[in-house]
Parts: structure tokens; C-alpha cells; sequence
């Protein structure tokens, strides 16, 4: 068997409708897949040259527009819309871009983000989603902020003469009104994603656009729930896996949010203060270090302070709680009970960083009744920082039993010993070195003080206020240190901990092998379920032990091979069983070489199917020779015969150490002569072919060598062998011209006479079965993504050749296909099959097939 077709592609069942496509015989141009793009969405693309030819009218195109001349007449604000009486501005706020970088990203979203969402909406109900929600977001925006300002609120008083030109707001509110129209996965997926990047640019950023924003978001939900006709159907709970997903995604987003505050022109969000932990004050690091090791005052310790954070080093240090938030949403996403622990600790940490940083008593004085609202709110502000720390520690706390999963011991050793180990290294070289220049701080140090410094190398900027006073080093090779063995081993650290998120317990012991070859025999697992029994699978059984099916796990993508190994009764209870057992263990489950009998099953659980070989089958109990269609195999059989061609039909062990030889030498001639890497997975070596449920099939010429060699796996139907698969084929140099062709003939003829139903050439690769004319050969997008793999192939793998050898055993052709849950998942899917194939090619190898593809 082999790695992919190309017959067909199902998307889930409740998808949006795919555009018709082309022939695969007429692969489609550019310019066609462009007017189909534009019959797809005309709405987004008016939008961009829309977007386009405003921002040249108005100016923004070449200048912002808090400097082109006339950009105040279509922008959105107080001081605009209200006072100036410019009542046209919440129009043109929506179709304007305020300079050039929003131009682009306006284009972008327009031809991608607000695209799918017409595409699920249709053209006319996206125009009135994009005029509702963005202009009822601007004018509504506006009037709240009026009202606002009135009452002395701060954050209106700030932003009153902001104005707003900004078409991205009503692009966010057309996603969201979209989502009605979504599949309850996608819906759940766009709006909190969305609400929860845009409430983190409201929270951190704070300026009026990004309010607006929100305000359109909240708007496009109400209309989406209008426009639904029907009703939205109730959310489903979500999965182990969409729920870690989800709260890996929120982590992910807090982490960046103390970086928007630092974006211009500078936050004033409710939890913006916390970018000011953020942020590295200048000073004169020469002028400090010569007046405070003169004379040492009362403001030399926030100098240093100031000095002790100054150059790359500390300021990577000093965003270390942002990068390991990252870490941990990585771990969340795998279902890593590290990365709950972990996440826990960082956000409890951050709790301590505005407390350092107001330090002391706040005293609020305050002259009037009105003066005390601002006030309040600058506290309020400052104590807000401590919010999104809170609410993490929360979630993680509500969503803990999602991430029960836990590394081996061996993983958990290694990785404490990695970094117990990394951490005493650095300390005691810094510890060694700021001794041994005692006298080379300032101010001067003491042991004491020594080992405090060694402590503070390794934590973030924002804490060392915890930490007494500071040192500093004025020796180089001190210095050197004192800057860079912090950011040293926390790398380590995140190096250490992407491995240990990687450690599983998978693994296959004698008696699973022996429970899992048992099963084979009673029946399931298809005519490729023996290559189950393979190294590199391991195996998975029903909680009553009465089924199995074989995977083995590459990049968080659990892999099956073949069909689930039982009845077919019970192979929707074992898919269902299978998929939960990933969802606990945070994969992604992909059913590969499975057979169409297994399509409804994956149909009533919504997920898409794509066809990823079409296997080749002969019926021994029906086969002959006769006629033309046999004309080519005829001959070759005849000419074995003529030519006395010997077969033998054994396995390995009972083989002459001589033939083994024999066989071992033309496998590793064939392999020498190709520098391309060999594959495996499906495709069987030398290893495979010895073992003892795997039949032989052998040609010697007349001088008794070896001219070829084929090896033929098993299937059982209640402990009878029913079917053969081939596998192994190889043939010497010298061989007589049809030798393969008349090891398969005479294969076919003795499984006729031992009673075997199926023999199956295996899967063709990337190869279409024969349609008839009258047959539509139309494809989907994926369909085509796979005929220009296959035709991008060939000269590296010759795939056609062999289904063309393939063609002349006149088979019949059963589609095998890929099942998958998430279309998101292809990517790293398709990357897992690939490494499953060629799991150990090297890069002379990974180049010798480049080389071989660009010919």
C-alpha cells in the first residue's frame, strides 16, 4: 500500500456548500480561480477597492490622518460627529482607513476573514451585517462617550477628541453575525476567539476604535441571531480537546496583552498599567555608576534598580512571565497537567507585580465631588492589573480535570535533573565569578549580597523590588553574567519543558501484540490490518478488550492504520470508544486506509472524508486467463513456464540460511540503487517479511537463483485465512522480462486451489480509478491539491507506473480513505503521515528527492 489518492473529497455533513469545480483533466488557471473567488464574495472585494480608492481620496493613503488635510471631514468622534455637527461621519468612518498599515490590513481581512463570512451569509445579508453593525458601532460608540464625558468619566475625557476612521470595525461585526450561520464547532471557535482577542485590545489598548470594535462584535451577535431563520441549534459541550483548544487560545491571548498597551499611541484600557512593568526606563547607566560609587544616597537604590535592567539580557528576562504564559498555553493545548501547574504559578506571580510596583501607601486627594470620580478610577486602574491574573488562575482552576495528562517518570527525571542541573551550573559560575570581584560593585557588596545577586540573576525585573537592594557588577566578565545567565537557563527551561510536553506513554508490550494478533484472526481490520502488527504501531483496546485497532501518535496526530479490528457490528462503538480515548489523551484521531463500508459511521459523528489510495483486488475463485483483457499476463505466465520458471510458497523460517541470503541481497541491491528515501508505514521491508504469519512467494530460473521475491500478508475471518495482500516485491537484476507479472498470475491460481477469496495488490498511489465517460470527473479544491501531488511525484516515485502494472490484472477498485475531525487538523495530519512514511530519512535523502522532483 501506499501514501495517497486522489478519488474524492466528503467535507462534513452542515458545511458550507463547495463551488463547483473544474475536470482534473483541465487543471485550473489563475484567472479562473479568480472570477470564481469573485463570485463567491463581490461584497468583500467592493470593500477593499472601496477602502483603497477612499484612503486615496481622503489622503491617509500617503499621510495618517492625524495629519492629511482633509481627513477630519470623514472621521467619526466627539469632536467631529457631535460638535461639529458632521452627522455623515459614522458613514464614512467604516469605509475610510486612517493611514496606509490599516489600508492593508483593511484589504486583508476584507479578502479572507470578511469573505468566509460572506460566503456563509451570501452577498446581500453580508452588506447589511457590515452597514449595521459597523456604523451602529461608531454612532453608538460616539453617543456613549458623549454621555461619558458629561459625568466626568476618565477614559472619555481622554479619548474626547480622539476620531475614528476604521473599516475593520465593521468587518469584526460581520464575522460575528456570521457565526450564526456556522457549524456549532465553528460558531463556538469564532466567537470566543474574536471576543477574546478584541476585549484583550479593549482591556490593555483602550482606545475608541478598538471600543467601537467591541461594540460591533456585541451588535453582530444580535443580528446574527436575527437573521438565523430557525433558530441557532444549543451548543453541544464541548470536547476534552475544543475545550482545551479554548482555554490554550484565552492564556495565549492574555499573554500578549500587556504588549498592546505598549503599542501607540500608548494604552489607557482598564489593564493597561500593567505594560508600565513592562517597560525599561533610560538612564545614564555611566553617570549613575560614578556618582552612587562615590557617594551612595538615598536615590541610588532606584537607580541601580534602573541600571540592574538596562541591555537585551534583563529585558528578556523582564518579559519571561509573557513567554512562559505562552509555554503553558502550548501545554494547555496537549492537555498537560504541567502546563496547568505551571500557568497557575505564572499567573500568581503576576499577581505580585503591581504591588511592587505601587509600592507604599496610594493617597488620593481630591478637592471636589466631581474630582473624586477620576480619582477612584486611577486606582481602580492601577489595582486592575491584577484582574486577568485572577481570572486565569480561575479558569484554570474550573477547567482543571481537562489536563489530567501527565509525562513517564523516565520524562519527569530527565527534565528535573536538566534543569536542577542548568540553574546550579549558572549560579555557581556567576556565584564564583562576582566573589572573586568582591571589590567590583556598586555599592560595595558583602557576601550576603553575593548571594542575593545570584537569586536575582534568574528572576524577572518587575520582582527584584522583593528582593532588597541591588548590586552591580563593574568587571566585564562579571557583567557578562550578571545580564545573561538568567535568560540562559530559563531558554533551557522552555526547551526542557517542550520536551517533556512531548513524552507519552505509548508503547506495546509482548502480550498486546499477542492479544491484538488473536483478534485479527477472528476477523476485522480489513485486507491491511496485518500491517498493524508492525514496529511503530502501537495498539488500543475496547474497554471489554473484544477490539482493537492499531496507531501510532507523530505531532499529537494518533494515526490508525487500516480498519478497527472487529465485527462490523461493533465498529461504531469502537470508533466512538477510539476517538474518546484521543480526546482524553489531547490527539487529534486520524482513521487512515479505512474502507467505505466505515463512511456512515464517520458521517454521523460530522466528520469529512477524503479517498487516499484506491486498492487493487483480485478474486482468486473467479480468476483465469482467458481472453484478450489477459493478453499481456498470458504471455508472461506462458513465458515463465517455457522458460521453467519454479516457484516456492513458504515463510521465512523455513527457509535454507542460503535463500535468505539470496533474498537479503537483491532487497539491499534494489535499495542501493535508489538514493531516494524508502518508505514505510504501509510499505514493508525485510523486517516485515520474516514473520511467521507472513507467507513467501518466490521465482527461481532454471539454475535455481533467485529471480524474485514476494511476500503476502494475511487475513482471517473466524480463524481461517480468507485473504492475501502483497507487500514485499522485488526482483533481481537479470530476471526474466514479466517476472512479476508471473508471480502474481500463479499467486492468483494456488490461492484458487487453497479456497482464498480476495487477493489485494494493495493501494494504488495517487492514482484515480477508471471512470466511465458518461461519469462526472468534477473534484473539490482538495481533490486538485492532491492530482498536482501525485503529478509532482511521479518522477520520484513512479505512482502511475505502478497503478498502470497494477491495471493489467483486470482488479476491481475499492477506495480507501482518510477520516478526520477538524479540517483545521490537514495540515498537521497530512505532516504525520508523511513522517510515517519516511520516518527516518536523512537530508542527503530529503535532497536526493528534491533533486528528483525539480527534473
Amino acid at each position: 500500500m501506499s501514501t495517497a489518492d486522489t478519488a474524492s473529497t466528503r467535507p462534513a455533513p452542515g458545511s458550507p456548500p463547495t463551488p463547483p469545480s473544474p475536470p482534473h483533466d483541465r487543471p485550473e488557471g489563475f484567472g479562473r480561480a479568480l472570477l470564481r473567488y469573485a463570485r463567491i464574495a463581490p461584497a468583500s472585494i467592493a470593500l477593499a477597492v472601496i477602502a483603497l480608492v477612499a484612503s486615496i481620496a481622503a489622503g491617509t493613503l500617503s499621510l495618517p490622518a492625524t495629519t492629511a488635510g482633509q481627513a477630519h471631514l470623514w472621521a467619526a468622534g466627539i469632536s467631529t460627529t457631535i460638535r461639529s455637527g458632521q452627522w455623515w461621519t459614522p458613514f464614512t468612518a467604516v469605509f475610510v482607513p486612517e493611514d496606509a498599515l490599516q489600508l492593508i490590513a483593511t484589504v486583508l481581512l476584507a479578502l479572507s476573514v470578511m469573505a468566509a463570512a460572506e460566503r456563509l451569509l451570501g452577498t446581500a445579508r453580508t452588506v447589511l451585517a457590515f452597514l449595521v453593525t459597523g456604523i451602529g458601532a461608531v454612532l453608538l460608540g460616539v453617543l456613549l462617550q458623549w454621555a461619558a464625558l458629561g459625568v466626568g468619566e476618565l477614559w472619555a475625557t481622554v479619548t474626547e477628541f480622539d476620531t475614528t476612521l476604521d473599516p475593520t470595525i465593521g468587518i469584526v461585526g460581520t464575522l460575528i453575525a456570521a457565526s450564526a450561520f456556522a457549524s456549532a464547532l465553528w460558531r463556538r471557535r469564532i466567537r470566543l476567539l474574536t471576543f477574546a482577542v478584541v476585549l484583550v485590545f479593549v482591556l490593555y489598548n483602550g482606545d475608541q476604535n478598538n471600543v467601537y470594535r467591541l461594540i460591533a462584535a456585541l451588535l453582530g451577535l444580535a443580528l446574527g441571531v436575527l437573521l438565523r431563520r430557525g433558530g441557532i441549534r444549543r451548543l453541544h459541550r464541548s470536547s476534552h480537546a475544543e475545550t482545551r483548544n479554548l482555554v490554550a487560545a484565552i492564556v495565549a491571548i492574555t499573554a500578549f496583552g500587556p504588549l498592546l498597551a505598549l503599542l501607540p499611541p500608548g494604552g489607557f484600557g482598564p489593564l493597561s498599567f500593567v505594560a508600565t512593568l513592562f517597560q525599561r526606563p533610560a538612564v545614564d547607566v555611566a553617570s549613575v555608576m560614578s556618582r552612587c560609587d562615590v557617594s551612595y544616597t538615598s536615590n541610588c537604590r532606584t537607580e541601580l534598580m534602573m541600571v540592574a535592567v538596562q541591555g537585551p539580557g534583563p529585558l528578556l528576562l523582564s518579559v519571561l512571565p509573557l513567554a512562559l504564559l505562552v509555554l503553558t498555553a502550548i501545554g494547555l493545548r496537549r492537555g498537560r497537567r504541567f502546563a496547568l501547574l505551571l500557568g497557575i504559578v505564572v499567573n500568581a506571580a503576576m499577581l505580585l507585580l503591581p504591588l511592587t510596583a505601587i509600592g507604599g501607601d496610594v493617597e488620593l486627594q481630591v478637592q471636589s465631588a466631581k474630582a473624586l470620580t477620576p480619582a477612584i478610577e486611577v486606582l481602580v486602574w492601577l489595582l486592575a492589573a491584577m484582574v486577568v491574573p485572577i481570572a486565569s488562575i480561575a479558569l484554570l482552576i474550573a477547567t482543571r480535570r481537562q489536563f489530567q495528562i501527565r509525562a513517564p517518570r523516565e520524562a519527569v527525571a530527565r527534565f528535573i535533573i536538566i534543569v536542577v542541573c542548568t540553574f546550579g551550573l549558572l549560579a555557581l559560575a556567576y556565584l564564583v565569578a562576582a566573589l572573586s570581584s568582591l571589590v567590583e560593585f556598586v555599592p560595595d557588596a558583602t557576601v550576603a549580597d553575593i548571594f542575593a545577586s545570584t537569586l536575582r540573576r534568574f528572576v524577572p525585573a518587575g520582582f527584584l523590588s522583593l528582593l532588597g537592594t541591588p548590586i552591580v557588577p563593574t568587571t566585564p566578565f562579571v557583567v557578562l553574567l550578571y545580564h545573561w545567565v538568567g535568560p540562559a537557563f530559563w531558554t533551557v527551561f522552555v526547551f526542557a519543558t517542550l520536551q517533556l510536553y512531548r513524552a507519552t506513554f505509548t508503547g506495546r508490550t509482548i502480550a498486546d501484540e499477542e492479544h491484538f494478533r488473536a483478534l485479527l484472526r477472528e476477523g476485522g481490520g480489513g485486507t491491511f490490518g496485518f500491517m498493524g502488527t508492525w514496529p511503530g504501531n502501537v495498539y488500543w483496546f475496547s474497554s471489554d478488550g473484544e477490539s482493537a485497532i492499531a496507531y501510532r501518535v507523530i505531532g499529537g496526530i494518533a494515526v490508525t492504520l487500516s480498519d478497527p479490528v472487529c465485527p462490523p457490528e461493533r465498529a461504531e462503538r469502537t470508533i466512538a470508544e477510539f476517538v474518546q480515548f484521543c480526546d482524553v489523551n489531547s490527539w487529534t484521531p486520524a482513521f487512515y486506509s479505512i474502507h467505505g463500508e466505515y463512511l456512515p459511521v464517520f458521517d454521523a459523528l460530522g466528520w469529512p472524508t477524503m479517498s487516499v489510495g484506491e486498492e487493487t483486488l483480485m478474486h482468486p475463485q473467479s480468476f483465469d486467463l482467458v481472453g484478450k483483457p489477459w493478453q499481456k499476463v498470458r504471455q508472461a505466465h506462458n513465458r515463465g513456464i517455457k522458460e521453467q520458471i519454479t516457484t516456492l510458497w513458504t515463510t521465512w523460517d523455513d527457509l535454507s540460511p542460503l535463500i535468505q541470503t539470496q533474498i537479503t541481497a537483491v532487497s539491499e541491491q534494489w535499495v542501493s540503487e535508489k538514493e531516494l528515501p524508502e518508505m514505510g508505514f504501509t510499505l514493508g521491508g525485510l523486517t516485515e517479511l520474516k514473520d511467521r504469519d507472513v507467507r513467501l512467494y518466490l521465482a527461481f530460473g532454471r539454475d535455481g537463483e533467485l529471480q524474485t521475491v514476494t511476500s503476502w500478508l494475511p487475513s482471517w475471518r473466524d480463524g481461517r485465512v480468507v485473504g492475501y495482500t502483497i507487500d514485499f516485491m522485488r526482483r533481481a537484476d537479470g530476471s526474466m522480462p514479466g517476472i512479476m507479472e508471473f508471480i502474481i498470475a500463479s499467486a492468483a491460481q494456488r490461492m484458487r486451489e487453497d479456497g482464498v477469496e480476495v487477493l489485494s495488490l494493495s493501494g494504488a498511489p495517487l492514482a484515480t480509478k477508471p471512470v466511465d465517460d458518461d461519469e462526472s470527473t468534477d473534484g473539490t479544491a482538495m481533490d486538485r491539491l492532491l492530482a498536482f501531488l501525485a503529478k509532482t511525484l511521479e518522477p520520484a516515485y513512479g505512482f502511475a507506473s505502478l497503478f498502470a502494472f497494477k491495471s493489467k490484472f483486470n482488479p476491481t477498485y475499492e477506495t480507501i480513505y482518510l477520516a478526520y475531525p477538524d479540517p483545521v487538523a490537514l495540515p498537521a495530519i497530512g505532516n504525520a503521515i508523511a513522517k510515517a512514511y519516511l520516518p527516518d530519512a536523512n537530508a542527503r535523502e530529503y535532497v536526493a528527492l528534491a533533486r528528483t522532483l525539480m527534473r
